[in-house]
């Protein structure tokens, strides 16, 4: 029998005015009622601001794809973003977020999936390594541990450097706070109210992270006054990238604002799927023992190398169904940049357009059994289908997640590597509870309990074979 993880049970009405300030408050998941998760299209009128929810696949698709200049990045996203990403292609529009766009591609291209897996694979070795006293059956918050260890990844591939536990933590600790006075912050700003207090507090978090990370960029950008060789990974990628149409390249401004859009966002969208995804197995043992036959299967007893996470359908298709559970990034604000209609409401300029993957990802009508976990879902033709129109972790079209498949390779190498030493079993005692705030996180942490195999591995399972 499929398992069927949490989420905030619904109202059975929309909220009156008061009670969606009160609830969003918290969690904005919480707001959400029974007609959301079937809607096509809904409407909320706020203080001075009517908020549109898209969900029909059609209109997504125009939204994000198909019409994507006609809906730029909504100013709220940057009022509440701007302390820690900057002015970074998460929320520049038009002809500044296209350089932007432009000079990043470049460092990815730079850095191929290849080219990074050897710093990958390295994190992941420090994380078994973190985890083998805590694999004795007792139970454990993995949230700090999948935060670091993608932290860890993003550190040794943009930075060429190692997250010390020290940096870890202040970082770990900072982005929670800045998750919940950003929420805050969010929800005073829907309601035209101030929002001097929050903001303050986000500023106050955000410059903790920014920190760590413009000291690092600060050295590489004095080696290369000194005429150092520079160490080839994103950093270096976007300080040589130049614009092929205005011929510049990114400042050390604009490139602290971009690594630091690059590292929270690959590092925490990354945390929170994986902690999802072992909360999820640790109650589904099925699925579990058919992803280490898999892993068995396909690299044995040896190393992992480039390539062998292509060959885990399974286990990339349990960290798809824990993306769709749990969209790392529960919705997408756009703004209507001219007064049109889309279905029968007329949406007036500059006014919010929502696409939410948490409710695309649960639509009654767009999947089958949509709370429950069922990787297999992804194999079939009705699921196919569904993912096709209403499958949107890494969002689409010109702003689609410019890590995606950075982030595919470090999740199934992540969860490959573990399951192969551990079994994942649940803490009957703990229910996470997700919230709903920049990302989707659980409110009181994820609980799993680790135990090794009887039979591990008889190669070392680290190593820098690419």
């Amino acid at each position: 029998m499929a398992f069927t993880p949490p989420y905030p049970t619904p109202h059975k009405s929309k909220s009156s005015f008061f009670l969606r300030f009160l609830r969003g408050w918290h969690s904005w998941l919480h707001v959400l009622f029974e007609k959301s998760y079937c809607m096509k299209m809904g409407h909320v009128h706020q203080r001075g601001m009517d908020v549109y929810m898209v969900n029909e696949p059609s209109w997504v698709r125009k939204i994000l794809v198909e019409n994507a200049s006609l809906y730029p990045k909504h100013a709220l996203m940057h009022q509440i973003l701007e302390p820690l990403l900057g002015q970074s292609i998460f929320t520049t529009n038009g002809p500044v977020w296209e350089r932007q766009r432009r000079l990043v591609d470049q460092a990815f291209a730079q850095a191929r999936l290849k080219a990074v897996f050897p710093l990958m694979n390295d994190a992941v070795c420090a994380l078994l390594e973190r985890l083998d006293p805590v694999a004795n059956g007792e139970s454990f918050e993995v949230d700090g541990e999948m935060t670091r260890v993608t932290a860890d990844v993003m550190f040794r591939t943009i930075l060429s450097e190692t997250l010390e536990q020290v940096d870890a933590t202040s970082i770990y600790e900072a982005f929670l706070d800045f998750q919940n006075h950003a929420q805050r912050a969010a929800v005073l700003l829907m309601y035209r109210l101030p929002a001097f207090l929050p903001r303050r507090a986000c500023r106050r978090s955000a410059l903790k992270i920014r920190s760590i990370l413009s000291a690092i960029i600060a050295k590489r950008f004095q080696a290369l006054d000194r005429g150092e060789p520079l160490p080839q990974d994103l950093l270096t990628g976007l300080m040589e990238a130049v614009d092929p149409v205005e011929g510049n390249r990114f400042t050390y401004a604009e490139i602290v604002d971009q690594v630091c859009m690059l590292f929270l966002a690959g590092h925490e969208t990354s945390a929170s799927a994986l902690s999802w995804s072992l909360y999820l197995l640790s109650h589904s043992p099925d699925i579990q023992d058919r992803m280490l036959s898999e892993i068995t299967r396909e690299v044995a007893d040896r190393p992992f190398q480039y390539g062998d996470t292509r060959k885990l359908r399974l286990v990339w298709n349990g960290f798809r169904e824990a993306l769709r559970l749990y969209p790392p990034v529960g919705f997408f604000v756009r703004a209507a940049a001219e007064t049109h209609v889309i279905r029968d409401k007329e949406v007036g300029k500059g006014c919010p357009v929502l696409i939410s993957p948490w409710l695309m990802h649960r639509h009654r009508e767009l999947w089958e059994r949509p709370d429950e976990f069922d990787p297999d879902r992804f194999d079939t033709v009705e699921g196919k289908e569904s993912a096709r129109c209403a499958f949107i972790p890494f969002s689409a079209g010109p702003r689609v997640c410019v890590g995606a498949a950075f982030a595919a390779q470090e999740a199934v190498l992540a969860l490959a590597c573990m399951l192969r030493k551990y079994e994942v079993l649940p803490d009957e005692g703990h229910t996470p509870e997700p919230v709903g705030r920049v990302t989707i996180r659980s409110g009181n942490g994820i609980r799993v309990r680790l135990k090794r195999r009887e039979s591990p591995p008889v190669a070392a399972p680290c190593s820098n074979l690419a």
